[in-house]
């Protein structure tokens, strides 16, 4: 029922965006104010995911007020909430929400006409230009997070960037190195060139040799939830397997028809039965915790080490400072991969000019290079920067070192290592995605708790999602 109602929504989106503007008020614009002023008065809402950025912005936006005199005004939800929030409000013709969180698989994508193509206000010589261009955002996220089939049409700019990396207690790492290296016969030293069969065994090795210290050697976010495939992606991928033909490009740039599942390829089951043999020796409780489950059992003691999204390090630092470590995940049989999770921020097409200039002033300011270090150093949010010239900055190189006022920062060389071209982690950013999703993490859920065999999991699996691709989507 959702599916089609949200379905529905985009459909009517797509087709009223244009009288809509016609009708709806627009701001105010008050000539010869300046680039930067031309717009005072205008109220914008901002919708969002409950991020890490946005928390740092919603905590200030006295400087954008200031400098523009626009009021910000910002709803946050979680994921789910967000999509359905933003497809109804492209059905409605108007734009309550002017600037909008374009989650590249649930948003972006299906809902991609109902996006401004950003190089229109980027070309406005009334219009204040992107400081350093296009060109300063990492390419791999511009593509990934901005961009939808067309190469050069840009939906949305980079604005977080949260990337899977390996996230270990250094502690103890150190306290058993000598001892683990003579047990297993390498350097267990995180790294990415690790394999995971040698991330398994030094798993193994803590469950067996230092229940003193921590409880397992690993924990996994193996709930029955979008998570689970983010985790279990990672091994996927590392193992030569893949969603569909082409993995790379329909993850970077996209497809409305990415053409048949490959998850029943030799491959892909290879991936699938060393993530359940993997699961069999971590923490029981990965099958109920996300991101946030495992993140928390880390801090807490419970874990040796786990795959998790880098910008916890934030508060990893806060709780247990000094003693976690950092490094790009192992690498499989073929490959390795690193799963990236970043998002853009976008403009509603229903937007009327003058408030879609308004909100152009937004995207520019909130993913300046200088707003990205103030992110990068708040108390409230923290963040990823997006921008290769934030990563130059003196004061952003001395963050990479403890001790760190920038506790993100901590995991630069691990996410510079997983943002290469050739090791980030993409899924398929194609319009029916999250209905394939849903698929994809009842499964293997199902594999996890014995309900199902590797080989049949991802047959089943393939089944289901050349289901929902042959049924295309409506918008």
């Amino acid at each position: 029922m959702l599916r089609g109602a949200l379905a529905a929504g985009a459909a009517l989106a797509m087709t009223g965006t244009a009288s809509a503007c016609g009708t709806q008020a627009d701001a105010p614009r008050t000539a010869g104010a300046g680039p930067w002023r031309q717009f005072q008065g205008t109220t914008l809402n901002f919708i969002s995911e409950n991020t890490a950025p946005t928390a740092a912005i919603a905590a200030n936006t006295r400087p954008f007020t200031t400098l523009t005199g626009i009021d910000v005004k910002i709803v946050t939800l979680e994921l789910t909430a967000l999509v359905q929030r933003v497809a109804l409000d492209l059905a409605s013709g108007h734009s309550q929400y002017q600037v909008i969180y374009a989650d590249p698989y649930q948003v972006l994508a299906p809902y991609q006409r109902g996006l401004v193509d950003l190089r229109t206000l980027q070309a406005d010589p009334s219009l204040p230009d992107l400081p350093g261009g296009i060109a300063d955002f990492i390419p791999a996220q511009m593509d990934a997070a901005g961009r939808f089939v067309d190469p050069q049409a840009v939906y949305a700019l980079p604005y977080d960037a949260p990337t899977m990396i390996w996230q270990y207690r250094r502690d103890l790492f150190a306290k058993y190195h000598d001892r683990m290296a003579a047990d297993l016969g390498f350097d267990p030293t995180p790294s990415g060139e690790r394999t995971w069969e040698e991330y398994f065994r030094i798993a193994e090795w803590f469950n067996k040799n230092a229940k003193q210290d921590v409880k397992y050697g690993t924990g996994h976010q193996a709930r029955q939830h979008d998570s689970l495939m983010n985790d279990f992606s990672n091994v996927l991928w590392s193992y030569g397997g893949d969603y569909f033909d082409n993995g790379k490009e329909v993850g970077r740039l996209g497809s409305r028809d990415p053409g048949p599942c490959r998850l029943d390829s030799p491959a892909a089951i290879a991936g699938a039965e060393f993530y359940q043999r993997l699961l069999s020796i971590a923490d029981p409780a990965s099958t109920t915790w996300d991101w946030d489950g495992v993140g928390a059992a880390f801090r807490g003691g419970r874990l040796a080490m786990c795959p998790n999204w880098h910008e916890f390090a934030a508060s990893n630092e806060q709780v247990m400072p000094g003693r976690a470590g950092y490094s790009a995940l192992p690498k499989g049989p073929v490959s390795t991969a690193n799963m990236y999770g970043g998002t853009g921020i976008g403009i509603s097409a229903n937007t009327p000019p003058n408030e879609r200039g308004a909100a152009w002033l937004f995207l520019v300011w909130a993913t300046s290079p200088q707003t990205q270090l103030a992110n990068l150093q708040s108390k409230a949010g923290g963040g990823t920067p997006t921008r290769i010239s934030v990563y130059e900055l003196p004061q952003v190189r001395a963050a990479e070192h403890r001790p760190s006022p920038m506790p993100n920062m901590l995991t630069a060389a691990a996410v510079r290592e997983a943002w290469r071209p050739d090791r980030i982690g993409l899924r398929p950013k194609i319009p029916m995605w999250n209905e394939c999703n849903t698929a994809i993490f009842t499964q293997l859920s199902r594999m996890l708790t014995g309900g199902a065999s590797p080989q049949e999991a991802m047959r089943e699996i393939k089944s289901r999602v050349d289901r929902i691709v042959a049924r295309g989507w409506v918008a």
